[in-house]
């Protein structure tokens, strides 16, 4: 088979040279000298810094706030990934099965893939709101006192539940597209050895959406850390008090809110070390078990 190739070695270079450049700019540069602030106490009004070695990771990891927020974090993004996914993967396979309504049915589940992370926390506050949301008003005739902002678990309640909602059209997409490219033949012969609507999902479809669901796994954990951000925000509106926060909500408090940038710049270094480690644990550990075909 002849491969494709070029005149010229330095011509895919020039093709890579501004995607490159981007990443070094936008990625690399900042995350230096994020590296290089997390070893200095800055002056909040840019006037000078002092050299404090690792006292500033020291002091993370000391404080009762920030353990708090990461404990919190660890939780988050385990149920945030895991609702959304499976959620998704089951309104995928009614949705494959639909014969009648069925771009109807799709469209519906799909439309909140155009909403944004602030707008999803602006509906969370309309829906959850202590004083005239109607879930408040629902939860109430069951005995439950839900004041979103003030008690902890009925933050904690509103924030994951906004992220799976608003993450769950993506995760619908990508499934339903991997239903729908297994072959009929696959599906015929699965129908004949396994008369289990159960069984034959477990052991034929499951598997066979296994690449769909690892990619799909990152994809959720990057956006329970980093993209439901404008859910905080917008629940917040940069004043969290006591209620939970991710490490990433606490970055930016620390840093644009209290000026601490040393400090926000160690945490920013401390869970870009955690995301590399968990990126390189699902690549080396989980990929194992997946087969492309």
């Amino acid at each position: 088979m002849k491969r494709a190739g070029f005149s010229d070695r330095w011509l895919p270079v020039l093709f890579l040279l501004p995607q490159l450049t981007i990443i070094v700019i936008f990625f690399y540069w900042p995350a230096a000298h994020a590296v290089r602030s997390s070893f200095f106490l800055q002056d909040p009004f840019g006037f000078g810094e002092t050299f404090v070695g690792i006292k500033n990771y020291t002091m993370l990891l000391d404080s009762a706030s920030y353990l708090r927020a990461a404990w919190f974090t660890v939780i988050f993004v385990t149920l945030v990934t895991f609702l959304s996914l499976a959620i998704a993967l089951l309104l995928a396979v009614k949705a494959d099965k639909v014969i009648r309504g069925a771009k109807t049915y799709r469209t519906l589940l799909m439309w909140v893939y155009a909403v944004a992370p602030p707008v999803a926390g602006v509906i969370g506050l309309v829906l959850f709101d202590q004083s005239w949301g109607p879930v408040k008003d629902f939860v109430a005739q069951f005995g439950w006192d839900f004041r979103l902002g003030v008690n902890y678990f009925d933050t904690a309640f509103t924030l994951i539940v906004m992220s799976v909602w608003k993450q769950l059209p993506v995760n619908f997409i990508f499934f339903l597209s991997g239903l729908q490219s297994i072959p009929r033949s696959v599906r015929e012969a699965a129908l004949i050895d396994n008369r289990s609507a159960a069984g034959r999902f477990w052991d034929v479809t499951f598997p066979l959406l296994a690449p769909t669901g690892f990619f799909l796994l990152i994809i959720n954990i990057t956006y329970a850390l980093f993209d439901t951000f404008g859910i905080f925000d917008t629940t917040f509106k940069g004043e969290p008090g006591n209620n939970p926060m991710t490490l990433v909500y606490k970055v930016y408090l620390d840093g644009f809110r209290g000026n601490d940038l040393g400090g926000s710049s160690a945490q920013s270094v401390i869970l870009m070390v955690i995301v590399l480690a968990l990126t390189i644990f699902q690549f080396r550990m989980v990929e194992r078990r997946i087969h492309y075909t």
